[in-house]
This record gives C-alpha cells, structure tokens and sequence, in this order.
C-alpha cells in the first residue's frame, strides 16, 4: 500500500586558506539562491570567465559522479538488505561524497563565479547554483559536523528500517505485524479496539528514533548555518530560488483554497465511520484510530459496494508493474532498460530469508544515467497498481532527462514538486474509468457506479483533497517549526499533535507520552527532511497538468478521460520531462499549461464533489475547534 511517494534524487550528497573561505562564503550568502531571478535568455560570457566555469564544471562532475554512483550503490544496499555492514558502507561511500562537494575551494571558487556572474551563461549559472547548495549540504570547513550528519543519518536509517513492529494480543499471544498487516487491519476491521493496538503498535517506532531525530536537528542546522542559511529548513527550500515565508505562505494557500470541500469531507467522514463502528459521531475531531491510515494522510475503504481490488484477484504480482510499464509505451515512451528488472527490489522480503528492506515505496537513479531502480512491496491490489504507475513516472522522468543536452548537475525535476507531480499525474491517470475498462480492469459495479462514487474516492484517497492539509500544513509547520526552535525537545508530541488537530481535525485516541515521538513514525521527517511541501505542491501541479491535457489534448472530461495510447499526451509530457532542471521551473509551468501554479484546475475537478457533500451534511455541524500550535 503506498502513502505519496519519495523519489529518491541522488544529486552529489577540495583546499583555501580559512580567511579567504569565510570571504568567499560571505560572498556566496549575499548573492543568495539565483533559482528563477536568472534570464532565460542567455547573455554572451567573457570567454575567460566563460571557460574558466565550463573547465570548473567539466572537473567537478568527473569528480562527483563516479562516487555519487557508488554512494547510490551503497544507499540502495542499506535499504534493500538492513545490516550493520551495509549501514558502514552507506556512512562511508556518503562521507567520501561530501569531502568532494563540500570542499573549501569548490565553495571558493563558486562564489567567485556567482559574484562575477555577468556574462555567464543561463545554464552555467544553474549548474553553479546546485553546486553551491549540495556544498551548503557538507561544507569542508565542518568536516566533524558533516562526519556527525553522516554517521546519524546512517544510524537513523539502520533504526527505522530494521525495527519490528510488536503487538500483543487479547489472548496473550505476541504478533510482530508487518507494516502491510497493520495497515490492512485499519483498512478493514471494525473493531475499535483492534483499531486501536494495531494504531499504537504503529506508532511504537517512535521511541527508539527520537533522540535521534533530536541529534539530526542539531547537525543538519549546524550544516546549514555554515553557508550563511538560518536553518535546515531555509536550505532545502533555497532549491525552489524562495525563501521560507514565501514557501510557507504558498502553502498556507494551498490548505486555504482546499479548505471548504476538506471540511465537508470531514464531516461526512466522521459521521459515516461513526455508523460503521456502532457509535456516536464526535463533535470535533475525528480519531486518529478510526482512519484507514496511520497518518490520517489520506482516507481509503470509504467507498463501499465498488470493490476495486476484485480485478487483481488471481493475477501475479509481476502483473502490476509490467502493466504500468505499458501505460507509458502506448505513450511513446521506450521500454524500461532491462537492468531495471534486474536490479530493482519490487516485491515483499520473504520473512524466511531474514532479510529486511525498507518497506516504503521510492525511485532511485543510482548514476544520473541509465541506472534506474525502484524500491516496492508490490501486491496485486488496485492500490499497488496505482503506485507502480506513480512510481514508473519517476523513472521515466529520470530517462528522459539523461541525455547529453541535460547537464548531469541538472539530471533533476524542474523544481522537487516537478518528480511528485508527474508520477501523480499518472497515477491519477490509472485510476480513470475509461482506462481501466480498456485495458481489462474495471469491475462491472464501478462502471455502472455514479461519477460521485470515483470523485469522492479521489478525494479521500491518494494525494488529493484530504491530502493537503497534512502536506501543506502539519508535516510542512511541523518541520519548519522544528528546524526553527519553536517546538521544545520535551514537547515533541504535544507539538506534532497540536498541528494535527489545527490543520487535519485529527485527535490521538489517549494522551501520547514525551517519550514516544510520533512525527518520528513518518519516513520523511527522517531521511528525507524539510521537503514534505514538495508532494503538496506536486498535488496541485498534478492537477493543473492533468486538467490541460484533458481539455486541451484529449478534449474530454477531466473526470473522465484516457490517456492510453494517445501520442499527443506523450509527446506533452516528455516536452517537460526531457529539460530536466535547465529551465526555470516556473516558466515550464506556464508555457506547458498557459498559467503559474494554481489550486484553481484541482478545486473545480471536485466542483461536483461540493455540491453532493453539502447536501448530505446538512444539519450537522461542519468542522472542529482549532487548537493554537503549541512549542
């Protein structure tokens, strides 16, 4: 089952004297990100500057690549195969990465270029730029603060990917439950308090990673800071050219356009789950063990009397993503290199083995070439189905744009949101009727069920309207807050549970102890931090595309509509996908769909959604009491 899903991007993750450094670095904080102020169009460079950068360049990436490679190698080993001896091998292939990129004269010698920048190059200015923020990541003048980050990030990992899950039982017995197995009893039971143990046993995780997670703050800020950055936080949301309040303010808008419909989502939700479970509908908050997800990120099984599992009942698990690969190909697109099949890791680990691999969904281009892989637990299930789609869409992302127009500094989505939302895309796009039916696996009762059914499924379900709040608002708070010091070490629970409840309307069943960290039970806040707004902003992007190709290609209902074997919607999509992170991401936007970034194509895909929720709602009381975030 997958929650959204990370693509893993795996760009480069050097001496001058200490004076000159810290002249250069001030240098380099002033001029600030360049990421969309550049001019697209490129000015002629001074041929000695020009050539002195392109020299720079070319030595860098002969640097950098072969040991990104094999930090990737490492990276894929760790997460694959969890043992002490692959966790050493993934903090040592990383240190020897970042004594590369983080060295004082690649820090030196490219804020010069940025501060002599006139006459350089659009493209020349954007490599440099990815240089300057991956050095931001390990600089050589922190060299035990970058050891501290590796070896904690390393260690951090090993704890969340090898840790058991425990649970013990009415009768006595001890189950130590796989993250599928407790997901699918919050799928299906309807017995509060297996809900319940099930829920708490999830959230047990939490314990053995907190004071990690604490040291991490402390050695990714320390990292940070030492580029000029205010926090961790500031520095991941550098890559999108924005500052923190411009970031937190799209996504402030983002939770405030989806608002109206979440809240009569919520509603409805809470009353029918209250009829499911035999009780009465709580006045507030709905709680958090009463949804079909751990996190209450989304809110699948509500839709009754449509089983969209029945299809995949008998087939092989091989099934689903040999059948995703063909979604693409009847687009255009070029089959999937064999090496990936080879070298992917696609299905559950036989507990027989012993073997423990990391159980969420992810992407991952080893050497920013033709080495490309995916990390699942496919079973065959509509939702699997749904994931190999999102998942092939990082994939195919990542091939389009190595070839030799792309730099390999700019082998990346146009922006982060740019991965999440094209793999979305299609996933949104796998789940459409008409697909479906073409190719064999819509069941006969969701053909003839009414449009409302499959909207209010969407909404509830993937990365859509219930989606938001949690991606734009407490995973993206939660963090910033966290990084910025506004949340006490020793109220981390009360802190996380406190923007749940403002932005989500979600309670915990009981009072959570200090003890445990619940924000810790989220893969992202660990390996893959301060980006969550990433899938937010990759929602709205999502939508935005699939309403553009819907009306302006297909000419059909975007509630309605196939992509499959339309060359025209390939053609489309790989316009964008083939430029990588050589064009300002904005600008990519709006001449692909003829506007910036808008929630406007989302909320009217679900204009019919409001009109069916507000009826059925009235009388009840719509929403919650919003608590004030607490530190």
């Amino acid at each position: 089952m997958r929650d959204e899903t990370q693509a893993k991007w795996v760009m480069g993750d050097g001496c001058v004297d200490r004076r000159d450094f810290l002249k250069a670095a001030a240098a380099a904080t002033a001029l600030g990100s360049i990421a969309g102020r550049v001019e697209a169009t490129a000015i002629q460079a001074a041929p000695g500057l020009s050539a002195e950068v392109d020299a720079f360049l070319k030595d860098y990436v002969e640097k950098w690549i072969p040991l990104e490679t094999r930090a990737g190698q490492a990276a894929w080993a760790a997460s694959t195969d969890v043992s002490e001896a692959h966790t050493a091998a993934q903090m040592a292939a990383n240190q020897a990465v970042n004594e590369v990129v983080g060295a004082t004269d690649v820090i030196a010698k490219v804020a010069r270029f940025l501060q002599e920048k006139d006459g350089l190059s659009d493209l020349q200015l954007r490599q440099l730029e990815k240089v300057r923020l991956r050095a931001a990541e390990a600089p050589g003048t922190l060299p035990e603060v970058v050891k501290a980050r590796v070896e904690a990030e390393a260690k951090q990992s090993a704890t969340q990917d090898g840790f058991v899950f425990s649970l013990k039982k009415s009768d006595g017995s001890v189950e130590n439950p796989s993250a599928n197995r407790i997901d699918q009893v919050l799928l299906t039971s309807k017995d509060l308090e297996e809900r319940k143990a099930y829920w708490k046993a999830s959230k047990e995780i939490g314990a053995p990673l907190r004071e990690g997670l604490l040291k991490l703050r402390d050695v990714r800020n320390k990292v940070a800071r030492g580029l000029g950055f205010s926090d961790f936080f500031a520095l991941q949301v550098a890559d999108y050219g924005m500052t923190v309040d411009a970031m937190l303010g799209l996504c402030d808008q983002i939770v405030a356009d989806v608002k109206p419909l979440y809240v009569q989502l919520h509603t409805w939700a809470k009353h029918q789950l209250a009829r499911r479970y035999g009780v009465d509908a709580p006045a507030g908050a709905i709680p958090a063990h009463w949804l079909s997800n751990r996190w209450g990120q989304n809110w699948p099984g509500f839709v009754e009397g449509v089983d969209m599992d029945a299809p995949f009942k008998g087939k092989p698990r091989e099934f689903i993503a040999e059948q995703a690969e063909k979604f693409y190909t009847s687009l255009g697109f070029a089959t999937l290199p064999p090496s990936f099949w080879t070298r992917s890791d696609l299905y559950p680990a036989d507990p027989a083995t012993g073997r423990k691999k990391n159980s969420h969904a992810s992407a991952w281009h080893i050497d920013l070439d033709r080495d490309v892989r995916s990390l699942m637990s496919i079973e065959p299930d509509n939702q699997w189905f749904d994931t190999a789609h999102h998942e092939l869409g990082h994939i195919y992302y990542f091939l389009s744009y190595s070839t030799p127009e792309v730099p390999h500094l700019l082998r990346a989505g146009a922006n982060r949101a740019f991965h999440e939302g094209v793999g979305d895309l299609i996933g949104l796009a796998a789940g459409q009727r008409p697909y479906l039916k073409q190719v064999g696996l819509l069941a006969p009762e969701a053909e003839k069920a009414p449009a409302n059914t499959f909207l209010l499924s969407s909404a509830l379900e993937g990365s859509s309207i219930v989606f938001l709040p949690w991606s734009a608002g407490v995973m993206t708070r939660f963090e910033r807050d966290f990084y910025a010091g506004a949340i006490a070490d020793d109220a981390l629970n009360a802190g996380w549970w406190a923007r749940v409840g403002k932005y989500q309307g979600i309670a915990p069943p009981e009072a959570r102890p200090e003890t445990l960290c619940d924000a810790a039970t989220k893969t992202h806040i660990n390996d893959d931090p301060a980006q969550y707004y990433d899938y937010a902003i990759g929602t709205v992007l999502k939508f935005q595309l699939h309403d553009h190709i819907a009306r302006e290609i297909l000419k059909q209902d975007p509630r309605e509509c196939n992509y499959y074997g339309n060359a025209r919607v390939g053609d489309f999509l790989r316009s964008i996908l083939r430029l990588g992170a050589t064009r300002d991401w904005n600008a990519v936007l709006r001449e692909a769909t003829g506007e910036g970034l808008t929630a406007r194509p989302l909320v009217a895909y679900f204009e019919p959604l409001m009109e069916w929720l507000e009826a059925e709602n009235k009388g009840r009381t719509p929403g919650w009491p919003e608590t004030p975030e607490k530190s």
